[in-house]
């Protein structure tokens, strides 16, 4: 970030700035609840700082000649039990932290390999804050336990992450956190497995990746979400362009048999509670291991029997309670789209309009259909799945 700004001109907070909204919008795309609260590091130093101190007091971190501050591994006896790493493997110049952060070097000022930074003393260029240590900034990994302790205790239930940031970012969470507390950090891990792109792990090197955006001006972004619950969290998916148009033609399935049964929903007055056995299933699915890929698969049993009994038949018994199921199985999966996410009949309507005035190749009638959407905060991107309308 702090390379990126000086490039750009611009200080690292507009930097953050940025990317921060443009977040936002795609977590909305994608039904993202937002958090309670979304804290920052730059405004967390007092936090930070204190931790800090807290560490070197417990003999945990010691201040290195130049004025950075490092945890020291060997003092925590804990260290390498989440990711499994042995202390005495993380010879200088080897291992993880020589490949990605490459910071084991002959004239490094830490006292052992493993040892890793909580505060960095200032650099030509950077920001930095003061501190009894030196004027700088804080390491990668201090912000998280500080804000975590702030917000959510000293121990918190569930702690989540890529698979990627078990070792050495979750590790050395751990360590810092409970070196300053002596209790747990978290009573349950769980890493996310990686995205494949056609097979092969995504990755900027092998130029492979992709954006939340760049998806969404293909396909539905709900329908991106069905398609990542597809697999278990912990279980790697792969991406490509028929899977995730599997994934939209599967949405379309669930919208239309929930508008099919709307009206007969409405119209029922029975007191049933018959479907409970997919409910249930739904639930056994979610307790294992939050297992959303069976979840799903219940969710498509579900419609399929809603489909039997209450499009292709004229049964209406238990339409309400059906009715009120999916909608509620949907939710729990983020897969219910929100008033705000629907489109309105009218920009609908629209839509077919400037559609049928393309095809008659009337392109004064369809810009202008097109500028009015555009008015009432509608966008139409034309794609060759067909038109796609987003709200602005």
């Amino acid at each position: 970030m702090i390379k990126t700004a000086n490039e750009q001109g611009i200080t690292v907070k507009q930097l953050g700035d940025r990317f921060i909204d443009e977040y936002f919008k795609d977590a909305k795309g994608l039904n993202i609840r937002p958090a309670s609260v979304h804290p920052r590091a730059t405004e967390h130093i007092k936090e930070i700082i204190d931790l800090i101190s807290t560490l070197i007091e417990k003999g945990h971190a010691y201040v290195a000649e130049n004025g950075d501050v490092y945890y020291s591994a060997e003092s925590f006896k804990g260290y390498g039990k989440l990711s499994g790493q042995v202390i005495e493997d993380l010879e200088l110049g080897s291992g993880f932290e020589a490949r990605k952060e490459k910071r084991l070097d002959a004239t490094d000022v830490k006292r052992h390999p493993a040892d890793f930074a909580l505060w960095k003393a200032k650099k030509e260029g950077e920001p930095f804050w003061a501190s009894p240590f030196s004027e700088g900034r804080p390491g990668w990994h201090i912000e998280c336990s500080a804000m975590s302790m702030k917000y959510l205790g000293e121990t918190i239930d569930i702690h989540a992450g890529g698979q990627d940031l078990q070792f050495p970012h979750h590790e050395n969470e751990i360590a810092q956190s409970e070196g300053a507390t002596g209790k747990p950090f978290a009573n349950y891990w769980t890493h996310n497995g990686y995205i494949n792109v056609d097979n092969r792990k995504m990755s900027k090197s092998l130029g492979n990746f992709f954006t939340v955006r760049e998806i969404a001006e293909q396909v539905d972004l709900i329908a991106v979400r069905l398609f990542m619950l597809s697999a278990q969290y912990r279980n790697p998916i792969n991406y490509s362009y028929d899977l995730i148009t599997q994934a939209k033609s599967a949405l379309d399935r669930i919208y239309n048999c929930r508008e099919s049964i709307k009206d007969k929903a409405e119209a029922d007055q029975s007191n049933t509670s018959e479907f409970e056995s997919f409910k249930q299933r739904f639930i056994d699915a979610m307790d294992d291991d939050l297992n959303t890929a069976d979840a799903v698969g219940v969710i498509f049993d579900f419609v399929k029997e809603l489909n039997t009994r209450f499009v292709a038949g004229n049964d209406t018994k238990g339409a309400a309670e059906g009715y009120k199921l999916l909608n509620e199985l949907l939710d729990v999966m983020g897969l219910l789209r929100t008033e705000e996410n629907e489109i309105p009949e009218e920009i609908i309507k629209m839509a077919e309009e400037r559609a049928a005035a393309r095809s008659q190749k009337n392109w004064a009638l369809a810009d202008s259909l097109r500028d009015q959407i555009k008015a009432m905060g509608y966008e139409l991107k034309d794609s060759a799945d067909g038109v796609k309308i987003t709200k602005i």
